[in-house]
C-alpha cells in the first residue's frame, strides 16, 4: 500500500502509534538492504533533536513522581481487577510507597525523597501521569514505549522521526541507540520496520569507549582511504547504471546511500565518539559510569545533528527491582 506523508500530520502520527520517546562500519551497513531514500523534512519542526534517557526494566512509577496517597486505606487489599493478568506467581495486595513526597519548583510537582537533584529542576520536566498499559509483562511493555504496539510490525519513535524530519548530518546516522550492553527484545525496539531501512537506529555498545573499538569495522583493515573512495566511484557508477536500467528502484538508491553514508563515518564518527575531546571538568561533572558515558555522547552527538539519540541505561533490564526494591531503587 503506498503512503502519502502529506496525509498524516505530526498529531495524528503521534496520538495513532501511541509509543512513548518510545554506526555501523562500511561491511556491516552494506549488509543492510533499505527499503527507500531518504526524505528531506515534511513539516516544519519545531524540535529539531531528541534524545531520550530509557530506563529499561522501567522503575516503578509511585516510588519516584506519582504518589499514590489513597492507596493506604486500601494496603494489603488485593483487587479484582489483578484475577484477568497472568504474571509468573499470584499478585499480592495493595502497598503504599514506603518513600517521602515534596512539591518542589514553582509548579508544585511532587517528587520522591530518592531525586533530591532532579526535583531541583522539576520546572523543566513534563510529568506524565497518564500512561497505562493491559500488559503487565516487561517484552511488551517495551515495545509498547518504543513502536507504540505490542506487535513488532512497526517502526519505533526514533525511526519515525528520522524519516519524518529528514538528517542534518549526512555523514553519521539519523537515529543512534547506546547501550553498555544488550537491552531485553534488543533490535526490534529500534526497527525501522516498513520505513526506509536506513531510518533504523545504529546500535552502539558503549561499554568500551575505544572510539576504534566501539563501532566495529570502522576503518578498513584491508584499503587506505584513496583506495576506498576509488572503490566507492567506481560502485556508484555501476550502481548508477543499474538503476537507469531498472526506473526507480528504491532498495537500490538506499543501498548507494548507506555505503556512501559508511565511508563518510570512518571520519565523523571517530570524532563523535571520542570523549578524550571533553574537557576534564565536564567528564567529572557527568561522572564516570556507563550510564554517564552515554548521556555524553548523546550530548556530542545531538551537537553534531543526529535526529534521535536513545540512551538505555543498562545489560539486560536494570531496572527490573524484584529483588531487594526499596535499597537497590536508593542506588
Amino acid at each position: 500500500m503506498a503512503f502519502d506523508p502529506q496525509l498524516m500530520t505530526r498529531r495524528h502520527m503521534v496520538s495513532t502509534l501511541a509509543g512513548g520517546f518510545g554506526a555501523i562500519g562500511l561491511a556491516s551497513v552494506m549488509s543492510q538492504e533499505a527499503s527507500a531514500k531518504t526524505l528531506a523534512s515534511h513539516f516544519a519542526p519545531k524540535a529539531t533533536r531528541v534524545i531520550q534517557l530509557f530506563m529499561n526494566g522501567g522503575p516503578f512509577g509511585p516510588d519516584f513522581f506519582d504518589p499514590k496517597p489513597g492507596v493506604v486505606k486500601f494496603e494489603g487489599q488485593r483487587p479484582a481487577e489483578l484475577d484477568s493478568f497472568r504474571t509468573e506467581r499470584k499478585t499480592a495486595g495493595l502497598l503504599p510507597s514506603p518513600f517521602q513526597f515534596a512539591p518542589h519548583g514553582e509548579s508544585g510537582v511532587p517528587v520522591s525523597e530518592l531525586l533530591p537533584h532532579f526535583a531541583e529542576c522539576i520546572d523543566d520536566v513534563c510529568v506524565l501521569r497518564s500512561v497505562y498499559t493491559d500488559n503487565p509483562n516487561h517484552g511488551p511493555a517495551l515495545l509498547l514505549m518504543n513502536n507504540g504496539t505490542i506487535v513488532p510490525t512497526r517502526p519505533s519513535m526514533g525511526s519515525w522521526f528520522s524519516y519524518g524530519l529528514g538528517t542534518e548530518n549526512e555523514s553519521l546516522p539519523g537515529y543512534v541507540v547506546l547501550c553498555p550492553g544488550r537491552p531485553v527484545r534488543f533490535s526490534i525496539l529500534w526497527t525501522s520496520a516498513f520505513l526506509p531501512g536506513e531510518h533504523q537506529g545504529t546500535y552502539i555498545n558503549h561499554s568500551n569507549l575505544d572510539p576504534q573499538k566501539l563501532i566495529p569495522y570502522l576503518r578498513n583493515a584491508s584499503l587506505p582511504v584513496d583506495e576506498q573512495q576509488r572503490q566507492l566511484e567506481l560502485m556508484r557508477a555501476l550502481n548508477g547504471q543499474h538503476l537507469k536500467e531498472r526506473s526507480e528502484d528504491k532498495q537500490l538508491e538506499s543501498r548507494i546511500t548507506a555505503m556512501e553514508t559508511a565511508f563518510r563515518m570512518q571520519f565523523a564518527a571517530t570524532e563523535a565518539f571520542d570523549l578524550n575531546n571533553e574537557p576534564k571538568h565536564i567528564r567529572e561533572e557527568y561522572g564516570s559510569s556507563h550510564f554517564a558515558n552515554g548521556c555524553l555522547l548523546a550530548r556530542r552527538l545531538a551537537e553534531r545533528g543526529v535526529r534521535f539519540t536513545q540512551v538505555y541505561y543498562g545489560d539486560g533490564q536494570p531496572w527490573d527491582t524484584h529483588n531487594d526494591h526499596n535499597n537497590a531503587v536508593k542506588k
